[in-house]
């Protein structure tokens, strides 16, 4: 479970510490910029595949790779 980093542009992440993290979007859609991880989802092995996040102001939820999380064209780690 070790963090890689292999491309510029690209964060590392802890899977580990992924729960309950918040998110900020880059470009915000429909009002809607601050996330919070509220499920992970995961596969019989218990890897993960893909995390749920719920849009704080909405309260809209969104499921997503949660390798999506380390393009820092999209997401920024923690609320801004």
């Amino acid at each position: 479970m070790t963090p890689f980093n292999d491309k510029p542009g690209k964060r590392r992440l802890n899977r580990r510490k992924l729960l309950l993290s918040k998110w900020t979007a880059a470009q915000p859609q429909n009002r809607e910029r601050h996330f919070l991880v509220t499920e992970l989802i995961r596969d019989e092995a218990d890897t993960i595949l893909g995390v749920e996040l719920q849009a704080v102001l909405t309260q809209r939820s969104q499921q997503l790779d949660w390798r999506q999380l380390q393009d820092t064209e999209h997401w920024l780690q923690g609320w801004r």
